[in-house]
């Protein structure tokens, strides 16, 4: 017998790669549990499925920096307070440090799905009841036929896992100008930010205030102090841009209107801006 979930959760992490450096990612996790009826004539109960599965999901990979534990191209030192990683990629080194919830070390070369997936079902199955002989679990991105982008931040100011420096998403976007959608503007904007880290510029900090790492002069370095503790980030300069504002979903539609209008004052806007799959903000001129 065969149970199956669809769109049980969305993961929204960002993994390390040696090509494109950091990215975003937005992930859509189907479920499948391949067993035996229990005493309850169920494979698993769907509320179980929910509670076990989707929470372990989340606390594994969810909101976290995913790095490739088997890389020529990651040092990491993990400690019970602090991880500090290093991470040679194309684009340049990438440099965190930061509460060990906040990093997932996957056992592989390569983030991609194939390795995420494999290492959520090896960690999720000995927490299922033995009647369920398999796991199989499916992620994929949100399908769109439209423009997209990837993008990597942190939002010190939040009380959840958003508040970690370096987490992501895959979001879509969609500007309209005068009341019509502008394929040019669109594709100039996820070209922008495609494999993108958002910093806010009240996070930049100098070299010399880093504790535990060392940035170099095409770097950027970011730090600051939230409820789940102390992070800090070098990004090469060419991976990032800052603004003015929170790089919370809302300020980030803002920040596209305004820079719009500077552009094309005679214009009215409007941004719908995603984060992740499913949710966002829009914001008009």
């Amino acid at each position: 017998m065969i149970l199956f979930v669809r769109d049980l959760t969305v993961i929204d992490f960002s993994y390390l790669c040696e090509t494109r450096g950091m990215l975003g990612e937005s992930y859509i996790a189907d479920v499948e549990l391949h067993g035996a009826l229990d005493q309850t004539s169920m494979v698993l109960d769907f509320g179980k499925v929910k509670k076990v599965i989707k929470q372990a999901i989340d606390q594994l990979v969810d909101h976290k920096l995913a790095v490739p534990a088997h890389s020529a191209a990651l040092s990491l030192q993990a400690t019970e307070q602090t991880n500090v990683l290093k991470f040679q990629s194309d684009r340049g080194v990438i440099q965190m440090a930061a509460p060990e919830q906040a990093v997932v070390a996957i056992p592989t070369k390569v983030i991609n799905e194939q390795s995420v997936t494999e290492f959520l079902q090896d960690s999720i199955k000995p927490l299922l009841p033995t009647n369920v002989q398999k796991l199989v679990i499916n992620l994929r991105p949100e399908a769109s036929n439209g423009f997209y982008y990837h993008y990597s931040h942190g939002l010190k100011k939040h009380d959840g896992n958003c508040q970690r420096i370096a987490h992501g998403h895959r979001s879509t976007i969609q500007i309209y100008a005068d009341g019509m959608l502008s394929p040019r503007l669109n594709k100039y904007w996820s070209e922008r930010w495609q494999d993108i880290y958002l910093g806010t510029a009240e996070d930049c900090c100098a070299v010399n205030e880093l504790q535990y790492i060392t940035a170099g002069c095409d770097d950027y370095s970011f730090r600051y102090q939230a409820a789940q503790g102390w992070f800090e980030l070098t990004m090469p300069k060419t991976h990032c841009e800052i603004v003015p504002c929170d790089t919370t979903v809302e300020c980030l539609a803002d920040y596209i209107v305004t820079e719009l209008k500077q552009q094309d004052n005679l214009k009215q806007y409007k941004v719908v801006a995603y984060e992740g799959v499913g949710k966002g903000a829009i914001a008009f001129s």
